[in-house]
């Protein structure tokens, strides 16, 4: 447990979890760094042209907006109720956040960190021992011009996320035969079909993988894009059985997320808007000659062989944690999410369903091994996507009363 004030923490990540922390501890006098790879809220401005599912109430804090309001009140905030795309919470609330002077002077964009070990101590040495705390961590990082330097601090705070970091879309979770060559030429993540990247799939054949939102949302913007553009054509496979890809929640209190999950399911079941849905189907082979040179896809569906010849392949397989990034610290990882152990068992026994019904899991399961560091945000929840911002904010009021030694400490209901 750290409980000095004169503790130093690094934070991984710029990103809404990232920046939250980073203001918390402002808020409570500790110094602090935040060490981002790109920029502010890099990975919602990867997916920017995508509406969030939760509204603006529930992804900001009242810490953020007074901190906000404080410094720059000619600036309006959202509406509570708003739901906003991801390039919109970056501008309305990140960035404003960031230029705070309780954070701005705090935020080193474009630095990577690409490991972090314990000053005098490898893996293996004292386990679980609290005589590690003794040492600081060290960072190694890297700037935008590749030079690579070491940091060290008192507590680290991985809120890194996991968006950079697909799956491989083969059968089993292994690269299919001519993934791993092919992977430069496939598309991860949720594509701007409609919009920025309209020209790369107006009037193109597009594969699509995968059985989440983020597939059900690639599906249902290139089906929109279809209206226009008529030569568009989708085709979807999820390795799931069943003709509808995507479970609707009772009264789904989310009203972005069930009208993707309605509309998907439209497109699946109805063949509509130029969409060809393969339930119960795995991809083993994926083939191309280059850029824009196509793709040979091949697998099984239903038990049946099957192949495709298409323009454009997306995959939407989901996302897995980068556990080389601490490597060399004693971290308990869930041998099925790649999750902190502590706080994926506590996740297990709330099952799954709606994210929105999960309570806060409390400083204990945000625990690990190594003293002084700890896995915030999507990346704490590993594979498994019921991930809120509104979560990732309750651990970090949690993981300061570890930092502070303090049970009761809550800025949040100070404001």
């Amino acid at each position: 447990m750290a409980r000095m004030e004169s503790q130093r923490i690094a934070v991984l990540g710029a990103g809404p979890i990232g920046l939250e922390a980073a203001l918390y501890a402002a808020a409570l006098q500790l110094p602090c760094t935040v060490f981002e790879r790109g920029r502010v809220g890099e990975n919602l401005q990867r997916w920017g042209h995508v509406r969030l599912f939760s509204p603006f109430g529930m992804n900001s804090t009242p810490l953020g907006r007074a901190r906000i309001h404080a410094d720059q009140p000619q600036h309006t905030l959202p509406d509570a109720n708003a739901i906003l795309t991801g390039r919109d919470h970056v501008t309305a609330y990140l960035e404003p956040l960031a230029l705070s002077p309780a954070l701005i002077s705090s935020i080193r964009e474009n630095t990577a960190v690409l490991r972090v070990g314990r000053r005098g101590f490898l893996k293996e040495d004292y386990p679980g021992d609290i005589r590690r705390a003794k040492e600081p961590f060290r960072l190694l990082l890297r700037d935008d011009k590749g030079k690579e330097s070491i940091e060290e601090a008192d507590v680290v705070l991985d809120c890194t996320g996991v968006y950079g970091h697909p799956r491989w879309l083969g059968e089993g979770g292994v690269p299919a035969i001519g993934e791993i060559a092919a992977r430069s030429h496939i598309a991860h993540g949720l594509e701007d079909v409609a919009g920025e990247r309209k020209a790369v799939y107006a009037d193109k054949t597009t594969l699509v993988i995968g059985s989440g939102y983020s597939a059900a949302t690639t599906v249902c913007n290139l089906a929109a894009l279809a209206d226009k553009h008529p030569a568009t054509w989708v085709i979807w496979l999820a390795r799931a059985p069943g003709t509808q890809p995507i479970r609707r929640i009772t009264n789904d209190s989310l009203r972005e997320r069930d009208h993707i999950a309605v509309r998907a399911n439209t497109l699946a079941t109805r063949s509509d808007g130029n969409v060809e849905f393969h339930p119960q189907t795995v991809v083993e082979a994926i083939e191309t000659a280059g850029p824009d040179r196509g793709f040979k896809v091949s697998g099984h569906s239903g038990g049946k062989a099957v192949s495709w010849d298409v323009e454009r392949v997306i995959a939407n397989v989901g996302y897995t944690p980068d556990t080389d990034l601490y490597r060399e610290l004693q971290i308990h990882e869930c041998y099925a999410t790649l999750g902190p152990m502590g706080l994926a068992a506590a996740l297990l026994k709330h099952g799954g369903g709606d994210c929105l019904t999960i309570p806060s899991q409390g400083p204990a399961a945000l625990r690990n091994p190594e003293p002084n560091f700890y896995i915030l945000g999507a990346k704490s929840y590993g594979r498994n996507s019921n991930f809120l911002l509104r979560t990732g904010f309750e651990q970090i009021r949690d993981v300061f009363t570890l930092i502070m030694g303090k049970l009761h400490l809550d800025l949040y209901k100070t404001r």
